[in-house]
């Protein structure tokens, strides 16, 4: 009998049970759409100051969530020198942190090129610039050989290991990949929230690289997203909801991949989860607008460039040493 959904007969041919789905999927779509409205209407600054500080979560929290913690200081220069936002006190970044980011720019600034296996290698490359994760030697920008054994998500101490997950061998990716990236270029009538969350999924079962395949299937779905809303916008960040719902989301993502075909249990939960990530975004704009509001009280005193720093820092939450 088979123990993992890549194993039933029929994979990938997903469903889902529509009825549940649709009310979800309309509720999703409408805040959606009130947002980009919110977005369009800020002037240039604030929404570069959006945008910094969506993509500065999102890079910052995909790598949290596989328990990698960047430097947020470096995450956000890193971003700002990438697109050209002019941010007072950038610092140095590490090649990991400037690996992470040009791999979010990339999915998120040029969302419309086409998703390719080169594309998906050079992605995976600025994540492991050393070609280790960690200490230890990794397959770097190429499709995992499985020489150790079978690509598997464990948990617990040795002796006592509980497999969550077994993915596809190595010697199916080829085929597994070129199906999933079909796909993915092809249009669909379906829709394009719908298709970032089967993207995410389908990729991370197929889970073809050594690591870095949360990350990147992250990295896709925000992709998808980017291309449903035709801009390169960001001013939600997925990644932050899902770090606070990290339990959540690898329960259902176990549940799923050891279930059958119908994944509406999956769809449910990343629309849910979207939803509640529009939140995030609806407190982030609020403090632009009174960060804002507070430079136009004050645009006629005299202040100088480092008290201004000093300012901001304050009004972006810095509280200081205890």
């Amino acid at each position: 009998m088979p123990t993992f959904i890549h194993q039933i007969e029929g994979w990938p041919k997903f469903y889902w049970d529509e009825r549940t789905i649709s009310p979800l999927l309309a509720a999703v779509s409408r805040r959606q759409g009130r947002l980009v409205g919110r977005m369009e209407a800020m002037g240039f600054e604030l929404r570069d100051e959006a945008v910094l500080e969506t993509l500065t979560e999102e890079v910052h929290k995909s790598s949290e969530i596989e328990g990698e913690v960047l430097d947020k200081d470096q995450v956000r220069s890193s971003i700002a020198r990438r697109l050209g936002i002019n941010i007072g006190g950038l610092v140095p970044s590490d090649r990991n942190v400037d690996g992470v980011v040009e791999m979010m720019i990339d999915a998120t600034q040029n969302f419309a090129a086409t998703l390719s296996e080169d594309r998906l290698y050079g992605w995976h490359s600025a994540l492991f610039p050393t070609g280790r994760s960690g200490l230890t030697k990794i397959t770097v920008g190429a499709w995992r050989d499985d020489d150790g054994g079978p690509m598997q998500v464990v948990s617990g101490a040795i002796g006592k290991e509980r497999v969550h997950f077994q993915a596809p061998a190595a010697s199916l990716l080829t085929t597994e990949m070129s199906a999933f990236l079909e796909w993915f270029e092809a249009k669909q009538a379906i829709d394009p929230l719908v298709k970032a969350a089967l993207a995410h999924f389908w990729f991370v079962t197929i889970h073809p690289f050594d690591d870095g395949n949360g990350r990147v299937a992250r990295a896709i779905a925000d992709m998808a997203l980017a291309r449903s809303e035709d801009s390169r916008q960001r001013f939600y960040s997925m990644s932050a909801q899902i770090r606070k719902e990290r339990n959540a989301y690898y329960e259902i993502l176990e549940r799923t991949q050891k279930g059958e075909l119908d994944i509406t249990g999956w769809m449910s939960w990343f629309l849910n989860c979207l939803n509640r990530a529009f939140d995030g975004a609806e407190e982030t704009l609020a403090a632009i607008f009174s960060k804002a509001a507070y430079w136009e009280q004050f645009k006629d005193e005299t202040i100088n460039a480092r008290q201004k720093k000093v300012i901001n820092m304050l009004l972006d939450g810095f509280e200081g040493m205890t």
